[in-house]
This record gives structure tokens, C-alpha cells and sequence, in this order.
């Protein structure tokens, strides 16, 4: 197996070159601790997460871990699938830290990295929670506009606010906000998409005036306020009326920062060439996606893309490719993916004159194809309250585990089942889930491997059992937080110390527009305009 040193590594970095880094610990581990430019791709999913992250199997790619051989795993497995280009790095992240190079904690870190910075670049301004909470009271003409995903949005939200994920504020601000003289607020749960959200309608140059919330909802709760539960205010869909005067504005921005636009025949020569990564995603809101897009393309709603690059987009100085109807959310993405330091990035004219797709697109995984046995819920019902001793082995996230299992389930990470080796060896029958059955089912080798009874996979997941109006039990507390390694826990999934981890979180945030400059790899803004991320 090729092993490269620290030193060639950082060579790669900043060579020029496609580039992918991929860490292959469980989310949490990762979130410790890592390089900057590399992106989680544990071993419980790699076969979904490293396809998704490498379409062309060319391309170079880096294996990492923290020295414990986990990274060999995976740069064999990769090989496996035909990736023909795979090194580790020698010794891991602690070889990275000896070398003298900068390991960051958290997770997308570039993309908040980038928030910081687009902060302290433009002036972004902001409002501290105190002060919107008067500007409430006082009735002033103003409106709050959540930036982040709907879901986020029901769980917890700043009274009076309204949701209008980040992607859609720029193409939406005009039908919602008409008076120019209406003050608008921008929200989310730390910093980054309530930066990029207000700093989006800045560089639109919308006539109204824009802050963003600081601290978003975290600092709301810091301050002693209490949020929304529930509420799902949110956009009007459809095109909105005023969609002209929106291009015109995300054209000024994107070309301002230097986005390529070409027509659906480039995008498919992009398609045909080898020696290329090509990724093609669509910035539209997920229910305009399902309705139809292009073949090939994934959803990344343009916000949401901003705020966590990494987790489409896996080669560095790879081709991006963004689709949307109208070329608004399209423009405006590109154009801050580009001063994220993204090269080839562009917009498709007429991209979606030619829709067949339908649904939620998912990458091919050829292991799912593999021959296991399915079993139904009521079967399920029905071995549950049989003499056999069944067990039922949920492998899906620990925060949706948390969030409701079937009563009964025991919980693991695909990749570290060797402690679940003597429950496994006592059942007379076993049962895997996960919320869709997708990684149930790609984990049936290696729960085979640790029982002689007879191994099931529950069709169609917990989703299933839920539909089919089976109870879920719901406990925050298990896994407790510290066994969460396959999930980086936000301040407010922690089960103690929640106040502490929110202040600790955003003073993380602030602190990495200079530890990005000690990083020395980070190049932010127009290229031409701006060489430091500092």
C-alpha cells in the first residue's frame, strides 16, 4: 500500500491537482480532530459515502486516520471498487500534528471557516439577541427570515420567525419583503448561514437594510430567551413575482466573482471527460427536486451547499456544476463557492429544459443488489412476541436512535460490532435496521459473521415500522455522549453540559478565521481581489 508522508501530503494540498481526503473514522472521531481539507468517510458507510464523494474513480485519493488502521481499510476497499490512485498518510493525524501542520476540531469546517472570514471581509452586521427581542416587543416594521432547512426550523425557532432556507432568500426577498424600508433579520442556530444568509442579500444589493442574528439561535437561548417549538411558517412556493429582478441581481454577484456559465452541451462534454471529476447538483428546495430534475444530479439546496460543501463536494479543484430553474440560486451559490476557493465552478443555462427524473436520486451502490433476508413488520410483530429470542440490532445513527427505535432495540456502528459480539451470539434470531434498511442490509455480512442465527433485515427499515404504526421509544440519554462516535453531537444534542458546549462552540466558530491563517492552505475570496484568508 502506497504510504506518502505529511510533507508530500501538504505538497498535494496546494499543487493545483484534484484532490480527495478522505478520514475514514465514524463522524464523531473525526470531529476531534483532522486536517482541514478532509472529509469524513467512515467505514459504516462507505460504500454509499464514498461514491457519493468520488464519481470519477481516478481521481487521487489520501486515506487518513488517527494512526489506528483505519485508513488502510478503507484505501482497500477503495482499490476494490476500482479507485486507482489511493495513498495513506503515514502515522495519521498524529504524524500531520509532529510535522508541525494544524489540526482543526468540528465538522464542515471549510464552509464555516468561509463564514468567518465573508463576515470580517464585508462588515457583515449583526444584532445581539437582546436587542431583536425590544425591536419584537417594540412592534418595529421589520421581519426575521430563518436560514436553515424547514425541519430545523419546526425544532426550534426565534418567535416571529419565518423559514426561508439560505438558498432561496435572494430569489424570494422581493416577493417577501416589498418596502425598502422594512429591516430584515437573518437567523440560524450558531453563526455561519445567519452570516452567509444576511452578507447573500448584501451582495444582491437588495435596498433594504440586513443584519444578521448573532449567534443565531444559540446566543437567543445564551441571552435567557426562550425559542419557538413546532411552527412551520415558511415560504410561498412557485416562482415568485418578482424572479427578474432576482437574476438580475445574483448575475451582477456571480459575475462579480467570476462564475462560468454554459449551456446543457458543455455540461455534457463535462459529463464525458475522463480525466475530469464533474459534480452536478441541484440548488433548488428538496420538494422542486423530487418533482423532477436532470439524471446525474443531486440535491444540494444552495444554502445548505454553502454552509457544508464537504458533504457533496469531496475533490478538491474538481469541476462544480449547479442547476436550477431560473439561474438565481444557482448564481448566488456559485458565486460564494467560488470565493470559498472553489476554481471551476458553473451555472447551466437551460439546464432543466430536459427533465425525466423523478423522486430523490440516489448513488448507485452495487452491494445493495446482494441477495438478503427481508423481513416484513408484521413478521417482525410476530417473532417479537414469539418464545424465540430476537433481537433487534438498529445501525442507524445514534441521534436518530435517540430520536425514536423500535422497543426492544439494541443499538451499534456498523464498523465497531465486535462489542456486540456476545448478545449477538445468544439470539435465536436477528433483525437489523436502520431508518431507510439501506445500511441494514449492507451490514449483513458482518453481523453474520458474529452469530449462527439466522440474520434478517427489516424491509424497509424503522421508517417502515413506524408507517406501519408501530410505537418508537425515544431516549435522549442512550447512547449517552460520549459512545456517539458515529455522529458529531451539536451544543444542543448534548445531554449535560449544554450551555457550556454552546458558548464553547461559538467561541470555537469565531477562532477560525485565525486558525485558518496559521493553516497556511486556505485561500478565500475573488480571485485576483483577495490572496489570504486572513
Amino acid at each position: 500500500m502506497k504510504r506518502i508522508s505529511p510533507a508530500t501530503l501538504r505538497a498535494w494540498i496546494t499543487d493545483g491537482q484534484e484532490l480527495a481526503l478522505l478520514d475514514a473514522r465514524e463522524e464523531g472521531e473525526f470531529g476531534a480532530s483532522h486536517l482541514f481539507w478532509a472529509i469524513p468517510c467512515g467505514l459504516a458507510r462507505k460504500e454509499i459515502r464514498a461514491r457519493a464523494l468520488l464519481p470519477r474513480v481516478a481521481t487521487r485519493v489520501c486515506c487518513i486516520d488517527d494512526g489506528t488502521g483505519l485508513a488502510e481499510t478503507l484505501a482497500a476497499w477503495l482499490e476494490t471498487i476500482g479507485c486507482t490512485d489511493v495513498s495513506v498518510l503515514d502515522g495519521g493525524t498524529k504524524a500531520w500534528e509532529a510535522a508541525g501542520y494544524v489540526l482543526f476540531s468540528g465538522v464542515n469546517v471549510p464552509s464555516k471557516a468561509f463564514g468567518e472570514w465573508v463576515e470580517h471581509h464585508y462588515g457583515t452586521e449583526s444584532v445581539d439577541a437582546p436587542d431583536l427581542k425590544a425591536w419584537i416587543d417594540s412592534g418595529r416594521d421589520m421581519v426575521v427570515l430563518d436560514s436553515r432547512t424547514l425541519e430545523e426550523f419546526t425544532r426550534m425557532s426565534i418567535p416571529t420567525g419565518i423559514s426561508v432556507p439560505g438558498g432561496e432568500l435572494a430569489y424570494r426577498i422581493g416577493d417577501m419583503v416589498p418596502d425598502p424600508n422594512t429591516l430584515v433579520v437573518v437567523n440560524c442556530a450558531g453563526r455561519t448561514r445567519s452570516i452567509m444568509g444576511a452578507e447573500s442579500l448584501r451582495r444582491a444589493g437588495i435596498p433594504n437594510k440586513v443584519v444578521a442574528l448573532r449567534n443565531g439561535t444559540m446566543g437567543w437561548e445564551l441571552a435567557g430567551l426562550k425559542c419557538d417549538r413546532g411552527r412551520t411558517e415558511k415560504f410561498q412556493p412557485g416562482t415568485p413575482k418578482t424572479a427578474a429582478l432576482a437574476l438580475q441581481r445574483a448575475r451582477a454577484f456571480a459575475d462579480e466573482s467570476g462564475v462560468g456559465v454554459i449551456g446543457p452541451l458543455d455540461l455534457t462534454r463535462f459529463e464525458d471527460d475522463p480525466d475530469r471529476t464533474l459534480y452536478v447538483l441541484d440548488v433548488r428546495d428538496p420538494v422542486e427536486f423530487r418533482a423532477g430534475h436532470r439524471p446525474g444530479s443531486r440535491n444540494a439546496p444552495g444554502g445548505q451547499l454553502v454552509q457544508g460543501t464537504d458533504t457533496w463536494v469531496g475533490v478538491r479543484n474538481a469541476r462544480i456544476v449547479l442547476v436550477d430553474d431560473t439561474g438565481v440560486r444557482a448564481r448566488m451559490a456559485a458565486a460564494w463557492l467560488r470565493q470559498m476557493g472553489h476554481r471551476d465552478v458553473f451555472v447551466v443555462e437551460g439546464g432543466l429544459e430536459a427533465v425525466r427524473e423523478t423522486g430523490t436520486a440516489a448513488v448507485p451502490v452495487p452491494e445493495l443488489a446482494a441477495p438478503v433476508n427481508l423481513i416484513d413488520v408484521p413478521r417482525l410483530v410476530q417473532l417479537l412476541d414469539s418464545a424465540a429470542h430476537t433481537l433487534v440490532l438498529d445501525l442507524g445513527r445514534s441521534i436518530d436512535y435517540r430520536d425514536g427505535h423500535i422497543p426492544g432495540a439494541i443499538w451499534g456502528v456498523r464498523s465497531r460490532l465486535g462489542g456486540l459480539q456476545a448478545p449477538l451470539a445468544a439470539a435465536g434470531h436477528v433483525v437489523i435496521t436502520s431508518p431507510d434498511g439501506m445500511l441494514a442490509r449492507l451490514a449483513v455480512p458482518e453481523v453474520q459473521g458474529l452469530t449462527k442465527a439466522t440474520v434478517h433485515v427489516l424491509d424497509g427499515g424503522t421508517d417502515a415500522w413506524h408507517a406501519f404504526g408501530r410505537p418508537l421509544v425515544k431516549d435522549r440519554t442512550t447512547p449517552p455522549d460520549d459512545a456517539c462516535i458515529d455522529f458529531y453531537l451539536r451544543a444542543y444534542d448534548r445531554n449535560s453540559g449544554v450551555e457550556a458546549a454552546m458558548r464553547a462552540y461559538l467561541s470555537w466558530e469565531i477562532d477560525l478565521v485565525h486558525e485558518i491563517e496559521r493553516d497556511g492552505t486556505v485561500v478565500f475570496g475573488i480571485p485576483g481581489e483577495t490572496h489570504a484568508a486572513a
